[in-house]
C-alpha cells in the first residue's frame, strides 16, 4: 500500500540554509540596464497573471524551510515562477533557465526590474529546491492557480462541487525491462560501488557481460530464442559471481553497498510469477501497471489519480499512489486533498466502472454504467462530462511533462503529477486572459467603428 510522501518528507527535512531574499524595487533609474516596463506589453497575459498572483503566500509558507543563519537562499519567487514557466512550456530545468534570459516576459514574471543577460540560478538549485519545499510547497503551487480562477470567475464555487474522477498511468523515464538488461545494469552498479570502496573484485565481466548482452539482443530479434535464454543465464551467473566475491571480500560494506547487494539477490530470486519484482535498477519503486491498451499492454511507472471540474475542465487535484492499489480505494484520497485545496465541500463526483466499491457514504458518487437508457436525462448529461477528463489527462502527458517523469524516486513521483497540473492550470488562465484582452479589443473596435458611421451620416 502507498504511504503518505508528505508527513516522510516534513520528517526528513530540515531547514538548514537562510530564508531567501525578496525582490525589492528600486525607484532610481540605471542609465546602464533597461527597465523591462519599458520593452513589454502592459496588456500581455503573463503580465496580467503576474498582478493576480499572490507572491507574498508563497514567502509566507516556504520562509519556514529555511533557518535565519546562513547564506541566503535563492528568492522563493524566481523559484516558483521557474517552476510555473517549466510545466507550462514542456521544458527541462536547463532549457527554462536558458529561455528565461531570452523572454523578457518570463523575466518580468519572476520579479525582475531590469533585463538581465545572465543566467539566474544553477539549473541543479531547482532540483534542491523541488526537495525541500517538498509535496506541500507543490500544492500551494496548485492551490494558488485554482484561487487565481476562482478570483477571476472563471471557476465558479459550484464547479467545484461537482467533479470527475480517473486514473492513470505515470510513467517513469526507464528503458523498458527485460532479465537481460536488467542483470548487466546491476553487475556494472555493483562492480562500480565495489571499485569506489576498494574492494578487489576477481573478475568484473566488463568484456563478455558486453559481449552476451550484445549477442542476447541480436538473437532475440533474430527470434532464435534458445541462444538468447542461453546469454541470458550467462549474464545471471556473472552477476551472480559478483554478488558473492563482494560478499566475501566486504568485511565492513557501506550502506549503499548493503542495498545493492540486497536488490541484486531480489534480483537473482525473482521468476516470472514473482511480487514485488524490480524493474529498474535506479528506480527500485517502479511498478508494472496494465491498464487494458491494446498499443501498451504495460506501463512502468505509478497510478496517478485526477479531480476536474465537471464544468470548466480545471485540475483540482492530483495525486501519485504507490503499490498499484484500487481504483475505488483511492477515491476518497484524492477527494480529501481536493477539499483541502479548493476549501470547498464536493457534492459529487462522476466516476467510471473502476471506482466500484469506493466505500464513500458522505458524497455523492456516480459510476457510468455501460447501459445508460434508464436513467434521467439530468444524470446522463454528467456522465457525458465525464469523458472531459480523458483529453485533460492526454494533454497533461503530452503538454505538461506528466509523461516519461524525469524526477527521481517516489517523492519526484508526487512533485511531478502536482506541477503538471499547475501547467496545466497556468495554461488555462493564459489562454483565459487573451481571450479577454481579444474580445475588450473587439468591442473598442466595433464602438470606434459605430462613431464613425455616426459622423459620416
Amino acid at each position: 500500500m502507498w504511504y503518505n510522501l508528505q508527513e516522510h518528507d516534513e520528517k526528513e527535512r530540515k531547514p538548514c540554509k537562510m530564508k531567501p531574499q525578496k525582490n525589492k524595487h528600486n525607484p532610481q533609474i540605471d542609465l546602464f540596464k533597461i527597465e523591462l516596463n519599458r520593452i513589454i506589453d502592459p496588456n500581455h497575459p503573463l503580465v496580467k497573471l503576474t498582478k493576480q498572483m499572490d507572491w507574498s503566500a508563497f514567502d509566507h509558507q516556504f520562509e519556514k524551510e529555511f533557518s535565519d543563519e546562513g547564506r541566503p537562499a535563492i528568492a522563493t519567487r524566481l523559484m516558483v515562477s521557474l517552476h510555473y514557466i517549466k510545466y507550462t512550456h514542456d521544458l527541462s530545468d536547463e532549457e527554462t533557465v536558458a529561455m528565461w534570459v531570452e523572454n523578457p516576459y518570463w523575466q518580468y514574471f519572476s520579479g525582475r526590474q531590469h533585463f538581465e543577460h545572465k543566467l539566474p540560478i544553477d539549473p541543479s538549485s531547482m532540483t534542491r529546491w523541488r526537495k525541500r519545499v517538498g509535496v506541500k510547497g507543490a500544492e500551494e503551487l496548485l492551490s494558488q492557480t485554482i484561487k487565481i480562477a476562482k478570483e477571476q470567475k472563471y471557476l465558479k464555487r459550484t464547479q467545484c462541487q461537482k467533479v470527475n474522477v480517473d486514473t492513470t498511468v505515470q510513467t517513469k523515464a526507464i528503458r523498458f525491462p527485460t532479465d537481460a538488461r536488467l542483470y548487466d545494469r546491476m553487475r556494472e552498479t555493483l562492480v562500480k560501488t565495489a571499485k569506489d570502496e576498494d574492494i578487489d573484485l576477481r573478475q568484473s565481466y566488463l568484456r563478455v557481460g558486453k559481449k552476451a548482452l550484445r549477442r542476447q539482443q541480436n538473437y532475440g530479434h533474430a527470434r532464435q530464442m534458445k541462444r538468447s535464454k542461453k546469454e541470458t543465464r550467462k549474464l545471471k551467473t556473472y552477476l551472480g559471481r559478483v554478488v558473492r566475491d563482494v560478499e566475501r571480500k566486504a568485511n565492513n560494506p557501506s550502506q549503499e553497498l548493503k542495498e545493492q547487494l540486497n536488490l541484486a539477490k531480489q534480483l537473482l530470486e525473482q521468476k516470472r510469477d514473482s511480487k514485488n519484482k524490480i524493474y529498474s535498477i535506479h528506480e527500485p519503486h517502479v511498478e508494472c501497471i496494465a491498464k487494458g491498451k491494446v498499443h501498451q499492454r504495460y506501463e512502468f511507472g505509478c497510478k496517478v489519480g485526477f479531480v476536474t471540474s465537471a464544468k470548466g475542465n480545471w485540475i483540482l487535484g492530483t495525486q501519485t499512489f504507490t503499490g498499484n492499489p484500487y481504483d475505488g480505494h483511492t477515491l476518497k484520497n484524492s477527494l480529501d486533498q481536493t477539499e483541502k485545496l479548493t476549501r470547498i465541500k464536493i457534492n459529487q463526483a462522476t466516476c467510471d466502472l473502476g471506482y466500484r466499491g469506493h466505500g464513500i457514504e458522505n458524497t455523492k458518487i456516480h459510476i457510468v454504467p455501460r447501459n445508460k437508457s434508464k436513467a434521467s436525462r439530468a444524470i446522463r448529461q454528467w456522465w457525458k462530462r465525464r469523458n472531459a477528463i480523458e483529453p485533460i489527462i492526454g494533454h497533461s502527458k503530452s503538454d505538461h511533462r506528466l509523461n516519461r517523469n524525469q524526477l527521481a524516486g517516489e517523492l519526484g513521483d508526487q512533485l511531478n503529477a502536482v506541477f503538471s497540473a499547475c501547467g496545466f492550470n497556468i495554461k488555462k488562465l493564459l489562454r483565459a486572459f487573451w481571450l479577454w484582452i481579444r474580445n475588450a479589443f473587439i468591442s473598442i473596435h466595433e464602438i470606434n467603428f459605430q462613431r464613425t458611421i455616426i459622423l459620416k451620416t
